[in-house]
């Protein structure tokens, strides 16, 4: 159920529904809109009838059953689209299309901080880089860890970009939360409910990618995890799907786009280097996820992609970056954004 405050309602009647809510055996969580709030009652489905005694409450309008098994995800109980701050000036949901870029992996202190000058003079706001990597084979390069985690730290102070980086195991959350701006959720963990709950409780972004053969419904009920849990911060992030087709590593479902559009109030953003798994195909699904509506893009950058540990054949030289974002900026102005 949603309670919809009367516009101009007091913050003392918002208190008095949330305290109500909680009563009745429902955890409210509030959702602060342009012209009124809103109070979602989340809960046991089998007793919500009783949250619609709440009508009668000062400052209440009015109270409306939620029909998708997302409920705080839904547009049902958020019209405005959700604007997710990640540092000062940058925010992924607004007018301004949010870049992230750097490498899949942190190699080194030589190789972070020249890929994160690079990106930043090619116009990218925020650097990635995984510290934690999960591998399809135990035998491959599982990440620096908390030293790759101070790298960043450390490509953070000198170029002044926030940084996403993935967390991959719950027990490592505080560990990882401790250096990101941005905690990422891998595809693999899409479905990792005990890590998600966690993460709910954190007060920093999350970048939630969509697993490889997870359905919309599917995904957006793992951002449900994370919000139920209180965090609202929640990026939603399409990286392609599995199907019959090998030519790439995987299938860029730049559909998603306006269908997440339709269902969430969730920004959006496309990471087109593990869709394709060629670099030579990462600029053109830029351009064409920009077009479609993304809200932001995650691009796979390395200094030298003939050696990377991992994923270099994906990765896009400094230079081929900067001649991309050169034209993105086109592509961007065209649908109404800014670089």
């Amino acid at each position: 159920m949603i309670i919809v405050m009367r516009n101009g309602a007091s913050n003392e009647e918002l208190v008095a529904v949330e305290e109500r809510i909680k009563e009745l055996g429902y955890k409210p969580h509030v959702i602060h809109g342009d012209t009124r709030n809103v109070v979602g009652a989340v809960g046991d489905e089998r007793g919500k009838a009783i949250l619609q005694s709440l009508e009668s409450m000062p400052g209440v309008e009015n109270v409306v059953p939620i029909l998708k098994p997302y409920k705080l995800a839904s547009k049902e109980v958020k019209l405005e689209r959700t604007t997710v701050v990640i540092a000062p000036g940058v925010a992924v949901g607004g007018d301004r299309l949010v870049v992230m870029a750097g490498p899949c992996a942190v190699e080194s202190e030589e190789q972070i901080l020249e890929t994160a000058h690079a990106v930043k003079a090619a116009g990218a706001t925020v650097l990635r880089g995984g510290a934690f990597k999960p591998r399809s084979s135990p035998y491959s390069f599982q990440g620096m860890e908390e030293e790759g985690l101070k790298l960043l730290a450390m490509a953070r102070e000198e170029t002044g970009l926030p940084i996403v980086t993935e967390v991959v195991n719950p027990r490592d959350v505080d560990l990882v939360a401790k250096y990101a701006d941005v905690m990422q959720v891998g595809a693999r963990n899409v479905q990792n409910f005990a890590l998600l709950k966690m993460l709910g409780k954190i007060d920093k972004p999350i970048l939630l990618k969509r697993g490889m053969s997870t359905t919309i419904q599917e995904f957006l009920m793992s951002a449900e995890y994370i919000l139920s849990e209180g965090n609202q911060r929640v990026i939603l992030c399409e990286r392609g799907i599995r199907t019959f087709e090998t030519a790439t590593r995987n299938t860029l479902d730049i559909s998603a786009i306006p269908v997440l559009q339709e269902q969430t109030h969730l920004p959006i953003i496309i990471d087109p280097s593990h869709a394709t798994g060629h670099s030579s195909l990462v600029p053109s699904m830029c351009y064409a996820s920009v077009a479609a509506g993304c809200d932001g893009l995650i691009v796979e950058v390395h200094p030298h992609p003939e050696v990377a540990v991992s994923d270099g054949p994906q990765s896009l030289r400094p230079a081929d970056f900067k001649a991309m974002m050169d034209k993105l900026a086109e592509f961007a102005k065209v649908v109404g954004k800014k670089l």
